[in-house]
């Protein structure tokens, strides 16, 4: 195992502490229009930020950029002459793109700016010395960073600087995260590398792989017990985003307090038993693989060979009857299809 450890508390930022100035007056280009890019440009654009957004011509996110309200430009022309360059097109596009369009145009003094740092750390991009290179990556999906926005919040974020040859790398950093709202809520410095590796084992133990295992099991268990399907999925996930909405407004103990003593009786003996020592072991070895760069070469790979696994298991989940019982249920409840839309609508 690859031991990793920084005593000292990581720094703390708000809007106080940074000026929007550093970067209003700044060419800003915005590549890529998905979840966080049309954020991001939305917000910063809002704030008064001189921003220019760069799309995939004929893409999806070309047409979400003119229904936005942007006259898009293609790639290679949104970077021309911009001081400040948003990578926000997925991690397995940034090498090909960085190489093709980016590197040809960067000039000493250029801030290239990423919300994630997979490509920077396990050396998919390798910018040149002249240039900053930083991080401003939002806790959370676009939707939600444009809508906290639009309602005078925002959502929290990391900030992290690569490299910083002409000095103000800290405070473009800022400046971008007051720009997008993030400075609203408050940001944590880091670093490229703790980002990334805390990031990948986030979603690969908790937030995404290990819920989705763990939900999915939990249904087929009631299923081959002979309970309905309804019933499973009420249980085992629909329920879920109300505990979880608990335990992000007050931590565990105020969901224990929320919840009934058999609730919490049952929470606190059986958890245990379900998520017990040999699933620590299994999350040492996911992140022994992703410090080491297994899991990102085999994601590189993965792309380079036309996905197979990715598209084999895509199909496969939607295919599960928990999707199938799921969608007949949702439809019942205009309330979950409305924000579901609602999320669709903003990016």
């Amino acid at each position: 195992m690859i031991g990793w450890n920084t005593a000292a508390m990581p720094k703390l930022f708000y809007e106080s502490d940074g000026d929007f100035s550093a970067i209003a007056g700044r060419k800003i280009a915005v590549l890529g229009y998905g979840s966080q890019g049309h954020a991001h440009a939305l917000n910063l654009k809002e704030s008064g930020a001189n921003v220019t957004v760069g799309v995939r011509a004929g893409s999806d996110g070309w047409r979400r950029a003119e229904a936005h309200g942007w006259s898009p430009q293609t790639l290679a022309d949104a970077v021309q002459g911009a001081d400040v360059i948003g990578v926000f097109v997925p991690d397995h596009i940034q090498k090909s793109l960085w190489e093709t369009v980016i590197a040809p145009t960067l000039r000493p003094g250029v801030t290239v700016l990423f919300a994630h740092g997979f490509a920077i750390h396990f050396g998919q991009i390798a910018p040149p010395a002249d240039v900053n290179v930083i991080m401003v990556a939002p806790k959370g999906p676009g939707h939600l960073v444009r809508r906290l926005y639009k309602e005078g919040a925002g959502v929290p974020a990391l900030i992290a600087m690569h490299q910083d040859p002409t000095g103000d790398a800290r405070a473009l950093a800022l400046a971008w995260a007051i720009g997008i709202g993030a400075a609203r809520a408050g940001l944590i410095e880091t670093t490229f590398r703790e980002e990334t590796e805390s990031d990948l084992f986030g979603e690969q133990t908790v937030l995404c792989g290990g819920t989705t295992a763990l939900v999915q099991a939990a249904f087929e268990t009631l299923v081959e017990a002979g309970y309905s399907p309804e019933i499973a999925y009420f249980e085992c996930m629909h329920e879920l985003k109300l505990i979880v909405d608990l335990m992000y407004e007050g931590g565990m103990d105020w969901m224990r307090y929320s919840i009934s003593d058999t609730a919490e009786y049952g929470d606190m003996t059986r958890g245990p038993r379900v998520i017990g020592p040999e699933v620590k072991v299994a999350m040492k070895e996911i992140l022994e693989e992703i410090q080491s760069g297994q899991f990102a070469r085999e994601f590189v790979a993965e792309n380079q060979t036309g996905r197979s696994v990715l598209k084999m298991l895509r199909e496969r989940g939607a295919r599960h009857q928990i999707e199938t019982v799921g969608a007949e249920l949702r439809a019942m409840m205009p309330f979950v299809s409305t924000a579901r839309q609602k999320a669709e609508d903003e990016g």
